[in-house]
C-alpha cells in the first residue's frame, strides 16, 4: 500500500506537488493503510517541515490512480 500526499510549500502555498509513501507490507485492506498512515504521515511530516500535507489517500501500488 501506498499513501498518496498532495503537499505544498509552507513559505509558497500556491507552490503544491505530489509525494508517496511506502507503508511496505502489501496488505489491500484500507483499514490497514488507515490504521498506520497517521503515524507514517506524522513522521513524514516531522522530517519535511517546509512542506504540508494538503490532502492523503491510500492506494494500492498496482492500482495507482491518475490524480489525488
Amino acid at each position: 500500500m501506498l499513501i498518496l500526499l498532495s503537499i505544498c510549500l509552507v513559505a509558497h502555498p500556491a507552490q503544491c506537488r505530489e509525494d508517496r509513501i511506502d507503508l511496505s507490507f502489501e496488505s489491500r485492506s484500507p483499514t490497514v493503510c488507515l490504521r498506520n498512515s497517521q503515524s507514517a504521515i506524522a513522521k513524514w511530516q516531522a522530517e519535511h517541515p517546509d512542506w504540508h500535507v494538503n490532502r492523503w489517500r491510500c492506494a494500492v501500488r498496482e492500482n495507482l490512480p491518475k490524480d489525488l
